[in-house]
């Protein structure tokens, strides 16, 4: 057992790995490089061979797995059992294609190097296996797990999760037929009936047994115990898998997927999130510790390009598989960089293979150090790959339902279709106003044709694309693009190149309001203010005011408005502030001299304005 010293956490030990993350992560991600390589370097940096803060890493590695398991539960949660049904072809099909197909390669690529057929095999194998951790926080962060290609990515862990215990059986099995020395291994039919018997047990659980005590945690119990109840669940989870020879991951997922369709699924989801977060940044700080510079060093050619080779092999394997499966060009090619690097599994199957013999310990640490290097190197493959190819944009000539602007001749040009087009399209409709709409968004053109809608392909703010879409001929053009720099691009080429022609233009903000009036334009709209008044004027409603009241407050609003971007438009973006309420109370100056009587007003209209002015302060509007 090791001391207290090396195996021991105090709180000199907890203060480093937190400095480490709150440091190293700010700084990656201030570069565009992501958190999990700013944890892995801060891991590298603080570990045994860096500043040797930590002696043994994988006394923290078994308890940060757990990051990894509540993260699985999170998606588990988010994962429907009829959103798993239908994923069933890609976890089947896709995942394990792409685990056959990179494991033969990858094999092939072992014995090429001089390892024997069994060696290579379960070293490749446990390379095939990528980093479920790796992979699922680089998805969270590009805000793509509830995307298609998000699922795709998902479905294929699941099955690589699964693989695990097959390959655990195959490696007991090649200890035996090689007559190594070992323990003896359990026969596969009790492998499989444990495995079979975690899952049944989790299931009936998660249907039968869940609802009703978290109904009745939720009625006696306290916000603690429910927290308590929703770790226990993971971990139970977890545990039984584990029992069962079963990824702990696969079996929070389980439990997850069954606790989806619960009326607790948010309060579960909000108990367990911040130790998913805390937790998954320890695991990946933990890795960056694991990797032994002393094996990088002592065989670094072996290394290195064990890592290159086995990262360039798998990721062409994986792009072959994506292609065969209709994958696009560029999905194929982000899947392969994502999933080129090996994985945790890795080091279960490499320790299992040292425990049976069918390794040595040289080979087992060379092997989980290509595998380490490999989950470090894979953040910032991906980053440059991304940085390579080119932005991803349909192309109108080959999109379906997408038709360019031509000898287009109605009386309304309407460019840009987003939220606030819509809207304005309304009544031209309603009053069967002949309209013609462009936008230079493919995928919204296709949207749009779904709700009745012909929109046509094109950049309005190129003046051939404006002749070609009947701006000339129209009597409006309503511009209704959402970015200030474009519209003001269209005014200026359609003012020059048709003067007749009325400009209705959506604005941006005040100072884009003023930038229109400026360039001569029919008339301007920012595009909250309406909406703000209307909710304004319901909210004085609800408050008790009368609807005379509200409306009269409303007018005086917009008078203040408009005397304001009057004075704005010949002062500046700063003048005007007078005209603006604030929410803090200021004091009214009061004059050196105090006069012996009260001022009176001249005339009637000063009284008026005089009798307004005490009624505000008295109302403190």
């Amino acid at each position: 057992m090791a001391d207290a010293a090396t195996a021991g956490l105090g709180l000199g030990h907890v203060a480093a790995l937190l400095a480490a993350g709150v440091v190293a992560v700010p700084i990656f991600r201030r570069f565009q490089l992501g958190s999990v390589l700013g944890y892995l370097a801060a891991g590298l940096l603080i570990g045994p061979f860096g500043l040797a803060l930590f002696r043994e890493p994988e006394t923290i590695l078994h308890i940060a797995e757990f990051g990894v398991v509540i993260f699985l539960f999170i998606i588990g949660l988010e994962m429907r059992p009829t959103r798993l049904w239908s994923l069933r072809k890609e976890i089947f099909g896709l995942g394990a294609a792409q685990v056959f197909g990179a494991g033969l390669l990858l094999t092939f690529t072992g014995m090429a190097a001089g390892l024997s057929v069994p060696v290579a095999f379960v070293v490749a194998m446990g390379f095939v296996l990528s980093s479920t951790a790796v992979i699922m926080q680089m998805l969270d962060e590009r805000g793509e797990m509830g995307t298609p290609r998000g699922s795709r990515a998902i479905s294929i862990l699941l099955l690589e999760d699964l693989a695990i215990v097959p390959l655990l059986a195959i490696v007991a099995v090649m200890a035996s037929v090689m007559g190594l020395a070992g323990e003896a291994a359990p026969p596969l039919w009790r492998t499989l009936g444990l495995a079979i018997g975690a899952v049944a047990v989790v299931f009936l659980a998660g249907k039968f047994l869940m609802n009703p005590v978290f109904r009745i945690l939720a009625r006696y119990g306290g916000r603690e115990v429910m927290t308590a109840a929703a770790l226990l669940v993971v971990v139970g989870a977890a545990w039984l898998m584990d029992l069962g020879g079963l990824s702990m991951a696969m079996g929070a997922f389980l439990a997850g997927v069954l606790l989806s369709e619960s009326t607790f699924r948010h309060q579960l989801e909000a108990d367990v999130e911040p130790f998913r977060a805390i937790l998954l940044g320890l695991f990946f700080l933990s890795v960056g510790m694991s990797l032994d510079l002393s094996v990088v060093l002592a065989d670094w050619r072996m290394v290195v390009g064990g890592v290159i080779a086995f990262m360039a092999v798998k990721a062409v394997a994986i792009y072959g598989v994506a292609r065969i499966f209709k994958a696009s060009e560029r999905e194929a090619v982000e899947r392969a960089v994502l999933f080129a690097q090996g994985g945790e599994f890795a080091f279960v199957l490499y320790g299992a293979a040292l425990t049976a013999g069918v390794f040595d310990a040289r080979i087992a640490a060379t092997a989980s150090a290509i595998v380490i290097l490999s989950m470090m190197l894979t953040p910032l493959t991906v980053i440059i790959v991304s940085r390579l190819m080119p932005a991803e944009t349909l192309d109108p000539t080959t999109a379906e339902g997408v038709d360019k602007a031509k000898n287009l001749r109605e009386r309304v040009l309407i460019i840009g279709f987003g939220r606030f087009a819509q809207v304005v399209s309304q009544p031209l409709l309603a009053r069967d106003v002949d309209v013609s709409i462009i936008d230079n968004d493919v995928e919204m053109i296709q949207a749009a044709g779904n709700f009745g809608f012909k929109v046509y392909y094109g950049d309005g703010s190129r003046l051939d694309v404006l002749r070609a879409s009947g701006a000339e001929q129209a009597e409006t053009i309503l511009v209704c693009v959402d970015k200030p720099e474009v519209a003001d691009r269209i005014v200026e080429v359609a003012r020059e190149a048709f003067p007749l022609t009325k400009l209705f233009v959506r604005a941006y903000d005040r100072g884009h309001a003023i930038r229109l009036v400026q360039a001569g334009v029919e008339y301007q709209l920012r595009e909250t203010f309406e909406s703000a008044l209307t909710f304004s004027h319901q909210v004085l409603i609800d408050l008790g005011f009368s609807h005379e009241q509200a409306g009269e407050t409303i007018l005086d609003v917009r008078r203040r408005d408009e005397e304001r971007l009057s004075i704005q438009m010949v002062e500046g973006i700063t003048a005007g502030r007078s005209l603006m309420r604030g929410n803090v109370r200021t004091t009214r100056p009061e004059p050196y001299i105090k006069p012996r009587r009260e001022g009176q007003a001249l005339n009637e209209e000063a009284a008026e304005a005089l009798e307004e002015e005490d009624e505000r302060e008295r109302s403190g509007a």
